[in-house]
């Protein structure tokens, strides 16, 4: 559901993955067909197709409830990349009472963070339970916070860069274009208030042509220091270097595979089996990895 930068790679990632077919695609516009889509069908709402087991949403973060709260109530399984950490909790208890009333599943954040990072921290706070993990992004485009300037009246385009200053803290470097007849000083206060942006140092340009400047390439570096049992000076680090879109939707994938095995119910990534994200024989799996 959804046809833009993360619904492009995760038609490429369901193309790839043996275990999947492609029911349709769900967008607004169902008129104008690119090429790489015309094998499918492509329709304007999700009651339009049969047989879907589950909804991969690439939908903008502020409007998954609604369309989770759709599919589910129509038994279908969801999974999202949600990306506001502090309302993750109240959308799985929102998404939990639905899903387990209408037999079906919604895996929600899963992207890469929150997502598999999440896992990653989880694992880390398992290995040294008392000390400090931060995770620093960047630099790169965040696709959440670009989407966020976009809705803000007065923008025409945006870009949205994450530029790590180090122990978690992070610079927002943004980039518009203005539409006419709207004041910049303005919709930069605006963008600066928006709660994607208003924890931390942000800085707004006005540009010519966003489009210039967008580079999808993103990472993460994810250090915990601390302790194991009474030991002190444990350190462990996570480094990645990725394209942003194409995770996600790698993500959200593995995370509709793992959705076809759980209960009812609505659920995090770090609450999920790992081993739920593969596809085949759980037994083969484990004489690999373990």
């Amino acid at each position: 559901m959804g046809y833009g930068n993360i619904g492009k790679y995760v038609v490429e990632a369901l193309e790839s993955a043996a275990d999947f077919e492609i029911a349709g695609i769900v967008r607004r516009d169902a008129t104008r067909i690119p090429a790489e889509l015309q094998p499918y069908r492509v329709v304007t709402d999700v009651t339009q197709l049969e047989k879907v087991d589950v909804a991969l949403l690439c939908t903008p973060t502020r409007r998954v409830g609604e369309y989770a709260k759709s599919c589910l109530e129509r038994g279908i399984n969801t999974v999202d990349s949600f990306d506001i950490h502090s309302q993750i909790v109240q959308l799985r208890s929102a998404l939990n009472e639905i899903a387990r009333s209408h037999n079906a599943v919604a895996v929600i954040a899963a992207g890469w963070d929150p997502g598999s990072d999440s896992v990653v921290r989880t694992l880390l706070e398992a290995l040294a339970p008392r000390g400090i993990t931060y995770t620093n992004f960047g630099p790169g485009m965040s696709m959440g916070h670009t989407v966020a300037v976009k809705a803000i009246e007065g923008v025409k385009a945006a870009l949205s860069m994450t530029i790590p200053a180090g122990t978690g803290v992070h610079r927002r470097m943004v980039y518009i274009e203005l539409q006419d007849g709207y004041d910049f000083q303005s919709v930069a206060q605006a963008i600066k208030a928006d709660d994607y942006f208003a924890h931390d140092e942000t800085h707004v340009f006005q540009v010519e042509d966003v489009e210039a400047l967008k580079d999808m390439g993103h990472g993460v570096l994810m250090e915990r220091k601390g302790v194991s049992g009474k030991t002190q000076n444990q350190l462990f680090r996570f480094d990645m270097r990725i394209n942003n879109p194409a995770l996600t939707a790698q993500v959200l994938v593995a995370a509709a595979r793992a959705s076809m095995k759980q209960q009812p119910g609505a659920y995090t990534m770090v609450e999920i089996p790992v081993l739920d994200l593969l596809p085949g024989n759980k037994e083969a799996w484990i004489s690999k990895l373990v």
